[in-house]
């Protein structure tokens, strides 16, 4: 893997130098333009609205709309004089806190933080220290010149980052159909929990698999060779059933496929 960029992690007087790494990778299948009649790929033009004409990279600056129609422009320097520390490469820990404080919705992107050979013996420690105390340090730091909230955890021996959204940017959850009174009986939570409790068991991660890739890729082999791809019809939807009677139904069907596997 290659770094994105090197630097430290700065907690209290503790300065520990690491390397960020991304620790994910899209792998979603990659479609591009082309056209119909020959397969040619799509070249898209920058073009400015005014006039209509194309546009160079050199000639494009960045514009920062403060009202409707109106920009102000910036230029790379002043936007990295807009983040702060954006030079210094600092993961600068603010605080800890417990791990279970933090809702998964704040989550962004999660990098490895690698320790430098000089900084592996306090890489160690703050580990150790994390691990015991189930917590995670909330840290400021800029990446590709943009201030970020992050978390730092421990998982398997590295230290993780993962960015975070700032909390004016977590949208508040409003509406109409949640304010609709309706009856909930206790037989119904009682056999969601029965539900819920048969369908529990530890996460393997080896039984997931994103299957539109691996089917796309054998279709795209099966247009190679020639064959005919057959697309199937849809489903009809789902009609509407006894809410009770189908968690029922549910539980009995879980219930046995757990002592088959059991």
């Amino acid at each position: 893997m290659r770094s994105i960029w090197k630097g430290a992690v700065s907690f209290g007087l503790v300065t520990i130098p690491v390397a960020l790494f991304s620790a994910t990778e899209d792998r979603t299948p990659k479609f591009k333009m082309l056209r119909g009649a020959d397969g040619s790929p799509i070249k898209y033009k920058r073009v400015a609205e005014a006039d209509g004409q194309e546009v160079t990279w050199e000639e494009i600056v960045k514009g920062f709309e403060v009202e409707k129609g109106t920009y102000v422009t910036f230029t790379d320097d002043e936007l990295a004089a807009a983040s702060a520390k954006a030079g210094a490469k600092l993961v600068d820990v603010v605080q800890f806190v417990d791990a279970s404080e933090i809702d998964p919705m704040y989550y962004k992107s999660s990098y490895f933080l690698a320790p430098e050979r000089t900084g592996v013996k306090a890489y160690r420690i703050l580990i150790g220290a994390l691990e015991d105390g189930d917590k995670v340090g909330i840290a400021k730091v800029a990446i590709r010149e943009k201030q970020q909230l992050a978390t730092i955890r421990a998982k398997d021996g590295v230290l993780v980052l993962e960015t975070m959204y700032w909390p004016d940017e977590i949208r508040k959850p409003e509406f109409e159909e949640l304010d609709v009174d309706v009856e909930i009986r206790s037989e119904e939570v009682a056999m969601a929990t029965m539900l819920i409790e048969n369908m529990t068991r530890p996460f393997d991660e080896s039984e997931y698999v994103d299957q539109t890739r691996e089917r796309i890729s054998e279709l795209a082999q099966q247009k190679l060779e020639g064959q005919e791809i057959v697309v199937p019809e849809a489903p009809e939807p789902t009609k509407v059933v006894d809410l009770l009677e189908a968690l029922k139904a549910s539980v009995e069907a879980t219930k046995s496929a757990k002592k088959a596997a059991s």
